[in-house]
């Protein structure tokens, strides 16, 4: 799906998790990838014929763990500089993935919108819906962006409001969340 029809972007932006890339083989002008510190670089990789290609690593939290590497504001400076570069090529098609297409990956499909939308943060989240409706972006890396990017605040509320309609319409989301510690992520009236 595209987020031309909301006129965010002028190129078409796909989101998927690492079993999905083959289904983008020779269909991409660039991957924004973020994979777990450690993991080996997936095999698709050589086929999606992407000229360009950025990968990021970090793990999938939003609070310390001791244990793991969360997305530093270094790590989200980085991906803005990657969504930027992206932006300044005009690319045909852009994929972004992570393991699961759910979180990482929607953060960073959002970064990427956020870049030049600014006032137009729920049209960014209606956009990501169409995109990839069980999805929910990584509060963490949203926070940043937020900030780094100087939307005031209201990209943070449009993602609590993209979470309510996720958790609305998936309750298997909801106990995902639970279930990878993030359950503070899920809006108390759902709990």
């Amino acid at each position: 799906m595209s987020t031309l029809k909301l006129g965010l972007l002028p190129f078409e932006v796909s989101v998927c998790g690492v079993s999905e890339l083959p289904n983008f083989a020779g269909q991409v002008s660039h991957v924004i990838g973020i994979l777990d510190p450690g993991t080996a670089r997936p095999s698709a990789y050589a086929e999606l014929g992407a000229g360009h290609h950025s990968e990021f690593r970090f793990h999938d939290i939003v609070t310390p763990d001791p244990l793991r590497l969360a997305p530093s504001p270094a790590d989200v400076a980085a991906v803005i500089a990657a969504c930027e570069a992206v932006l300044d090529s005009g690319p045909g098609h852009v994929l972004v993935h992570c393991w699961a297409g759910i979180s990482r990956s929607t953060a960073t499909a959002t970064i990427l919108m956020a870049l030049r939308n600014k006032g137009r943060e729920a049209d960014i989240f209606a956009a990501l819906a169409a995109i990839r409706p069980r999805s929910w972006p990584n509060s963490l890396m949203i926070r940043q962006a937020d900030r780094m990017l100087g939307h005031g605040g209201a990209l943070v509320a449009a993602m609590e409001a993209h979470h309510l309609s996720v958790a609305r319409q998936h309750a298997d989301m909801r106990d995902l969340m639970h279930a990878v510690g993030r359950g503070h992520e899920v809006p108390a009236s759902l709990q």
